[in-house]
């Protein structure tokens, strides 16, 4: 009987040499008008509606307060630093609604989505594998649209109806990765997998990167209302180009080519199980790879999610940069993550598939330097003083090295287990959410005063998690299917 995956890196070593013949001798299907990039660049452009309607509501939050009373000024308050030159524009005439909320009210509408996000992500992935990731994606991204140009309704109905929207809103996205992990572990073969999935992924780089100073300019211009009609315009168009051109498998797509389909399917057929009717629960929970992938997700997540919500916060307070100025540099670091993202995609499987190198090895070798390249400059950037290039520079390489993990641990699922990786996504994904539920609400209080000093704090914090996470998967990862993934004969134990 064929031996898949092992707990020892040493038994990984002839994999990629084994996998590259194989595939080698199927013959392999052109890159240009495929199904599978086809897939890859739809399935992007659906994750930058999901990251864009994400954020947006932390730009469009800055025009729905009522600061008639406020006596802070619209324009940069106190700072650490010197505040930099903002020539003011003129003012535009807005008839949206204002509210008063105040800050703990403004905080629970914030964080709202995260609360519904972490819910549907296991059963995404459960669900996934039962009713076919392709309708469950596309209804989840859908519904999220829907409540998105609900918004400014719920808003007006009071703060308690826009928690609940966001809430709804989250349930909606948290299936969206292990959905999408479901149907890649169908469609990517072994050694495209990194490129595959980069360019995937890539999306919610530019969802965030465009959505941040797209939203301040539809502000202004229009007014806050116009943030989520727009974006929720947007995902209705990816919904019906979803809906009309993707498939959940090879087999199920009508116009793949047959060079394409035997290429695809030929690549994964030992590496998926035969059985999917039974999910090995307790040889899943009990995985130490699995548990690798989970440490390196959350901490990876800690400082992702701390800079996501708080890089505004820091540029303004403590480097004195106003609103204005703030989107484009806040965007400056995700532009840099999603660039060497696609990058590394294309370098790590460069190393699999021409050099041979063992994919633990690239996973693991990602991994470190996408986690401990952005601890080291964003321990750096509280050392900048008043420095702001050099502050602005050191967080864009922070985050920009962090793309790199994008081919590490980031799709570590579909080595080890792709016929359960939605599952595992799900499983991993769950933890890495609370980051973002908890890491801003310390960090905050831990910057009380908005001094260099507690910002250093916030800082060492992050890399320190950053430095665990990858010391334990490299520790514990591995690069191979593991036996439990493609067994046909479980024990009733499992």
């Amino acid at each position: 009987m064929e031996r898949y995956g092992s707990d020892e890196e040493g038994d990984e070593q002839e994999t990629p040499l084994l996998r590259g013949d194989k595939e080698k001798r199927i013959r392999r299907a052109p890159v240009c008008c495929s199904a599978r990039y086809g897939l890859a660049v739809l399935s992007s452009f659906g994750f930058f509606v999901v990251y864009s309607l994400r954020v947006n509501l932390s730009v469009a939050m800055v025009d729905m307060l009522n600061t008639t009373n406020s006596h802070t000024s619209s324009n940069h308050t106190g700072s650490v630093c010197p505040a930099h030159a903002n020539p003011p524009r003129p003012k535009r005439n807005h008839t949206a609604s204002v509210y008063d909320w105040d800050s703990e009210t403004q905080g629970w509408i914030l964080g709202s989505f995260f609360y519904g996000y972490i819910l549907t992500q296991i059963p995404g992935g459960y669900l996934a594998g039962r009713l076919g990731p392709k309708w469950l994606l596309g209804f989840g991204v859908l519904g999220t649209v829907l409540f998105t140009l609900l918004t400014p309704v719920a808003a007006n109905w009071g703060a308690g109806y826009l928690i609940a929207v966001r809430v709804i809103e989250g349930i909606g996205e948290g299936v969206t990765f292990p959905a999408m992990y479901t149907m890649w572990a169908a469609w990517a073969p072994p050694l495209e997998r990194s490129r595959l999935l980069t360019i995937s992924y890539i999306g919610a780089q530019l969802g965030t990167v465009i959505a941040l100073p797209l939203s301040g300019e539809i502000c202004f211009y229009l007014d806050w209302t116009y943030v989520f009609y727009l974006f929720g315009a947007v995902g209705l168009v990816w919904f019906v180009l979803w809906a009309a051109l993707v498939s959940n498998s090879p087999n199920d797509h009508p116009r793949i080519s047959e060079q394409e389909k035997l290429y695809i399917i030929s690549s994964l057929k030992n590496e998926l199980s035969t059985s999917t009717d039974h999910i090995p629960w307790k040889s899943i929970i009990t995985s130490v790879p699995l548990w690798a992938i989970v440490v390196a997700h959350f901490s990876y997540n800690w400082t992702f999610y701390t800079l996501l919500t708080l890089l505004p916060t820091y540029m303004k307070d403590v480097l004195g940069f106003s609103i204005k100025q703030n989107g484009m540099l806040s965007a400056l670091p995700y532009i840099g993550c999603a660039i060497l993202a696609v990058l590394s995609g294309q370098l790590a499987d460069y190393l699999r598939e021409t050099r041979n190198c063992p994919t633990v090895r690239v996973r693991k070798a990602f991994s470190l330097v996408g986690m401990i390249g952005p601890a080291i400059f964003l321990v750096a950037v509280g050392y900048t003083g008043c420095n702001y290039i050099l502050a602005v520079t050191f967080l864009t390489i922070s985050s920009s090295l962090g793309g790199v993990s994008a081919s590490g641990f980031n799709i570590n699922h579909l080595d080890i287990a792709p016929s359960y990786a939605g599952i595992l996504l799900g499983i991993t994904n769950t933890f890495a959410t609370i980051p973002g539920m908890v890491g801003p609400v310390i960090a905050r209080s831990l910057t009380a005063n908005n001094t260099m000093e507690e910002w250093q704090t916030v800082f060492y914090i992050a890399a320190a998690i950053n430095l665990f996470g990858a010391t334990f998967y490299t520790a514990f990862g591995r690069g191979s299917v593991q036996p439990w993934a493609v067994q046909t004969v479980f024990n009733h134990g499992d």
